[in-house]
């Protein structure tokens, strides 16, 4: 069973995909990172504005499905939520990445310091 923190933990990554397929973005990052957060893309780092105009502006995800998600408890009030998402936008190939996201319990509550994503590897299937 999961503990009372692991499911905020978990509803706040949820929480992040809806508001990349709703158009709140802005509002959602902008209140969970950490004024010193770094988001790690496949392509390239950047900083917390940064990172928060560039997901703002990005078209809107379609869907999303979350798996393997786990939490890992660092101690001292850091915590690692890691999974794979599949997820599609418009007329766009499909997007299936292994993420991790590293949280800091504060008075206000968790917030996001870190988040990587790394792309998996593109299976082929063959007919046989």
């Amino acid at each position: 069973m999961k503990t009372h923190e692991e499911e905020q933990l978990v509803a706040l990554e949820t929480h992040g995909w809806e508001a990349l397929t709703n158009g709140h973005a802005r509002e959602f990052y902008d209140d969970v990172l950490t004024e010193d957060a770094v988001m790690v893309f496949p392509f390239g780092v950047m900083e917390r504005d940064d990172a928060i105009d560039g997901m703002a502006e990005s078209r809107r995800w379609q869907d999303y499905e979350l798996e393997d998600v786990t939490v890992h408890d660092l101690g001292s009030g850091v915590a690692v939520v890691a999974y794979r998402v599949r997820a599609r936008r418009v007329e766009e190939p499909p997007f299936e990445a292994m993420l991790s996201s590293t949280y800091m319990r504060s008075s206000d509550g968790w917030r996001m310091m870190l988040h990587q994503q790394s792309p998996t590897a593109v299976r082929v299937l063959s007919g046989s």
